[in-house]
């Protein structure tokens, strides 16, 4: 018995010297996926000018990659828990691959779509593995926190650097090149994550659930393709909206009840009845429904009323950047220190200030302003994001990691889509009536620059003259009320958050010892140097003084009998205390 756990002990510390490392690979596997799902952006005129794509074929050139990724973020999180998370991982790293060198070198819109969607699909393999690899192989909730601080922190970064990375790679050789700096990297992470990864999995009872699967995907498809749909100026009772709502959100009701009657379900609909789960999830939804939509606003804020560059724009977005790395990076020791329930409701009144704040934009540039609010922006919002995944992904079982990390990110990115409908739709609101009937301007010239700020400065440059200018102005100054309207809501939103966030723990429960990192050890080191999920058996550990526990987490202590040759232990009487 001896040697057994002196074994185990020698392979767990193995496995733990190593999990910085494999945290490392994480990161940069996040990185990837976290760029190409913005690094298209700011290439969009020069696909545009090359494959000349019609209408239709560039919004699908733009959206296949987040609908599909979006859409089958459930299957591929739960399919993980079953056949295993590092496996998963690895055929997302090659598709991935793949799909970057199709896209790059796509010689019309169809190919460059397909590559996309292929794309999405690697992401989505990868995306949900990555988080709940993190929780195998950091069962330990103080260290984990650390990890996921540090996972947060990469998803900012490569979200705010792939239009600054696309933009210079556009600009000095051709835009195929923003998709194939993947291959380079992933030629790397392939081989290190098959050595380094850890292999983990669920207990894998019963049939996987594939109908089951697929209603979700279509569910998720549907409802996030309508919301997006209605985003880009679609009316909501519009078939084009209205069809795929209806239908995504019938089939996750279907998806919902089916999981409830099944022995064995892909995701325990129970982890929605604890509030701490359940909350998280809400409050990530409502953070990036706050977060997306703003950003997409301030971009054109700052090129089209500020008329700054890209390079410009993308300067003055680094500090909101920064700020968010460091909330990530000192988000362990926050909700330590303050727990997830002020955490995470400081987070959201810090972001809502700070929206507030950037109120006082007007026509003309206040620098320090904008940084100071984009600095209480990126480091409330990180805070909240970062208290949100970390609460919801310490509240779920392990074996179900990769479910809950697929639930997280399907959230993240609804609230994205939402975020970017119901902001856009605001704005769009607030804008339009005044360019519609400015006086001077023809109506049909007034309608079509109410489409947007851009439309109307180039109905503004055909119409010239008085006339002109006065569209020109009349667009500025609408879409300045519009803004300050979308923030005064956005504001509303996260304090919204900021209630629905008191329904969190007080304090950070990291358990006792023998508990959560002694109920499961996942990786352990075999011969080659590869990791593989075992669990390892611990002798039970000596009992622990009870004087300063609270009555909740004291363990009875077995009563001596008062007389020596008592042969059985008679129960103590209820009232009394111990003799």
């Amino acid at each position: 018995m001896s040697g057994t756990a002196t074994t185990g002990a020698r392979l767990r510390a193995a496995a733990g010297a190593n999990r910085w490392v494999v945290l490392f690979v994480l990161c940069v596997s996040l990185l990837l996926v976290a760029l190409d799902a913005t690094v298209l952006h700011v290439a969009v005129p020069a696909v545009t000018g090359d494959l000349r794509p019609s209408g239709v074929e560039l919004l699908w050139i733009v959206d296949a990659y987040p609908l599909v990724c979006a859409s089958l973020l459930i299957l591929f999180g739960t399919l993980g828990d079953r056949v295993g998370r590092r496996r998963v991982l690895l055929i997302g790293y090659g598709l991935f691959g793949a799909a970057s060198a199709v896209a790059a070198f796509a010689d019309s819109p169809m190919v460059l779509i397909g590559a996309r969607a292929l794309l999405g699909v690697g992401g989505a393999m990868i995306m949900p593995a990555t988080l709940s690899i993190l929780r195998a192989v950091f069962p330990d909730r103080r260290e984990r926190a650390v990890a996921i601080g540090v996972w947060t922190a990469v998803a900012a970064v490569g979200a705010a650097v792939g239009p600054v990375l696309g933009g210079f790679l556009v600009e000095h050789f051709w835009w195929g090149s923003v998709f194939l700096i993947n291959i380079p990297l992933l030629a790397v992470l392939l081989p290190v994550g098959r050595i380094l990864l850890p292999e983990s999995k669920g207990p894998g009872d019963g049939p996987w659930d594939v109908l089951g699967a697929l209603m979700a995907a279509a569910g998720v498809l549907g409802v996030v393709f309508g919301v997006k749909r209605f985003g880009a100026g679609e009316g909501l009772l519009s078939p084009a909206t209205l069809g795929p709502l209806c239908l995504g959100a019938a089939l996750l009701v279907l998806f919902v009840r089916r999981q409830r009657r099944r022995a064995h379900p892909l995701i325990d609909m129970r982890m929605f009845s604890r509030p701490t789960f359940s909350t998280s999830v809400g409050c990530i939804v409502l953070a990036m429904l706050a977060l997306v939509g703003l950003e997409l606003i301030a971009v054109q804020y700052l090129q089209l009323v500020l008329a700054l560059s890209p390079l410009e724009t993308g300067l003055r977005l680094l500090p909101l950047t920064f700020a968010a790395m460091a909330a990530g990076v000192t988000g362990s020791a926050t909700l330590r220190r303050v727990g997830p329930r002020r955490m995470v409701s400081w987070g959201f009144v810090l972001t809502a200030v700070a929206v507030l704040l950037l109120v006082l934009m007007g026509q003309h540039d206040r620098p320090g302003l904008l940084t100071a609010g984009f600095v209480l922006l990126g480091f409330g919002l990180q805070t909240t994001l970062f208290g949100a995944y970390e609460s919801m992904l310490s509240e779920a079982p392990a074996d179900q990691a990769g479910g809950a990390a697929a639930i997280g990110e399907t959230s993240y990115q609804l609230g994205a889509g939402m975020g970017i409908a119901l902001l856009g739709s605001v704005m769009n609101a607030a804008y339009a009536p005044a360019v519609s009937s400015v006086k001077g301007v023809p109506p049909a010239a007034g309608s079509a620059a109410a489409d947007s700020l851009g439309e109307a400065y180039q109905v503004a440059a055909r119409l010239g003259g008085p006339a002109g200018d006065t569209l020109r102005n009349a667009a500025r100054h609408s879409f300045v009320h519009g803004l300050h309207v979308t923030l005064l809501v956005s504001a509303a939103l996260l304090l919204l958050g900021a209630l629905a966030a008191l329904r969190l723990p007080r304090v950070m429960e990291c358990g006792v010892p023998g508990g959560e990192a002694a109920e499961e050890q996942p990786a352990v080191e075999d011969q080659a140097g590869a990791f593989e999920s075992q669990p390892v058996r611990q002798p039970r550990p000596a009992p622990e003084p009870q004087l300063h526990k609270p009555p909740e987490q004291r363990r009875p202590q077995p009563r001596r009998a008062p007389e020596p040759h008592a042969t059985a232990e008679a129960p103590l009487p209820a009232g009394r205390g111990r003799g």
